[in-house]
């Protein structure tokens, strides 16, 4: 059986001095409907955004600036393209509760909220290739969640691929229909991104936050890896 590999870019930590990436690996998982003690603590991450940021200070918010400084670098407008967490805080300040999804997409949401970063999983059960974050070339391909209409990232864009099919544009905004993590995944990729002044200590924390969540409610085996600039892929298996 091939086991793929999940690799960030070195140009990725030259470009972005201080990033991690925390990622999560799960095998053997039973996804479903979240239970209502899982919903519980979605609410509460909803909430915990509410007592943290003013509604009409997200963008100066210090852990989403961040994202919106990124974006900015490698040529995204920020108030037409949103990291998720960013949208995910605007919805939260509006009272409007995000829809559950399944328990896996419901552990990534809370854990995005409660830290204030970007988290998302990918099904890798159906994978080909090695996954990596990297600049964009122009050429590959991107059919969005919900779309019949292929898209191709802009050059210089970081984009989370496997090949030239991307997973997710601009690093953190929309993810493909490719890795959607649905009812019958059994394997999984979680990504929790980490841009200064988000330190480290707390990445590593909310992947153990994750990992604890997914063996309580989908069972399986999972493990944690930070990705750093000195250690910038680990390999897909548990």
């Amino acid at each position: 059986m091939t086991t793929y590999t999940c690799r960030i870019a070195d140009e990725i930590f030259q470009r972005f001095p201080g990033y991690v990436r925390g990622v999560v690996i799960a095998h053997e998982l039973t996804n479903g409907p979240s239970p209502p003690e899982l919903l519980g603590l979605l609410r509460e991450a909803e909430a915990s955004v509410r007592a943290r940021i003013k509604p009409d200070a997200v963008a100066e918010a210090p852990r989403i600036k961040s994202w919106r400084e990124a974006y900015r670098a490698f040529g995204a407008k920020p108030a037409e393209f949103r990291s998720s967490i960013e949208a995910m805080a605007r919805r939260a300040l509006k009272n409007d509760q995000l829809p559950s999804i399944n328990a896996l997409v419901d552990i990534g949401n809370l854990i995005s909220l409660r830290h204030l970063a970007p988290a998302g999983a990918h099904a890798i059960d159906g994978l080909a290739g090695d996954i990596a974050l990297r600049p964009a070339t122009g050429a590959e391909q991107f059919l969005a969640f919900g779309s019949n209409v292929t898209e191709h990232p802009l050059p210089g864009e970081i984009i989370f691929t496997e090949g030239d099919t991307v997973l997710t544009r601009r690093w953190t905004w929309r993810q493909a229909q490719h890795t959607l993590t649905l009812p019958e995944s059994h394997a999984v990729e979680f990504n929790f991104d980490g841009l200064p002044p988000l330190p480290s200590a707390e990445v590593e924390q909310a992947g153990l936050e994750i990992m604890e969540l997914v063996e309580r409610f989908c069972g399986g085996r999972a493990r944690f890896v930070l990705l750093t600039q000195a250690n910038p892929s680990t390999p897909l298996a548990v």
